[in-house]
């Protein structure tokens, strides 16, 4: 009979996600997992079979647990720009109050290794896609109650909308200050 594992798998890759989230992938170390897990090396590979794959769990995990929250609000009850506004504003309140400003794991690994690794492409652009899909379906909402002009296309708004989130979670990794990004998020929902 084997030995029974010593560590919780789930925890295990919640404690990976937090460390490839604030480190990124390619700097993270096999012992920085080791370390941050309190298992050791073999453990690891004989868990998750390597680092890579390991990874691939993390931010599937960010997926299900982080990118959940917006697309939940903005199919929510109320005003279609409430509604934008409220997630945008959220998503920058997340990065501005984060001590360590890692900013998105999506847009993070988007920009590390979106030309260097097609599985991790994959996850992003899949999650980008679903975020572009909430997005694209609010704008139709608005475009039906009339908060949103009927000739605007719902696809091409949608597709700026996901390229404001992306930017606005790049700029709140080194804004001194909230007011920048208060207004990108202002004019964002001005501009519908």
């Amino acid at each position: 009979m084997g030995r029974p594992k010593q560590f919780d798998p789930e925890a295990a890759v919640e404690q990976a996600m937090q460390v490839f989230w604030r480190q990124g992938y390619a700097a993270t170390t096999p012992q920085d997992l080791v370390d941050a897990l309190g298992i050791g090396k073999g453990s690891l590979y004989h868990a998750f079979g390597s680092k890579h794959a390991l990874f691939e769990l993390a931010l599937r995990r960010y997926r299900d647990s982080q990118a959940v929250a917006v697309i939940e609000l903005l199919g929510g009850e109320g005003p279609v720009k409430d509604r934008l506004r409220a997630a945008l504003r959220m998503l920058v309140e997340m990065d501005l109050t984060d001590p360590d400003r890692r900013g998105c794991m999506a847009v993070n690994t988007a920009a590390e290794l979106a030309g260097a690794d097609e599985v991790a492409a994959e996850l992003v652009r899949r999650m980008f896609d679903r975020t572009e899909e909430a997005l694209r379906a609010l704008v139709e909402e608005g475009r039906r109650s009339g908060e949103i002009s009927p000739e605007r296309d719902a696809r091409a708004v949608g597709s700026m909308l996901l390229s404001t989130a992306v930017g606005l979670r790049l700029l709140a990794r080194v804004a001194e200050g909230p007011e920048r990004l208060a207004l990108v998020v202002e004019a964002t929902v001005d501009s519908l």
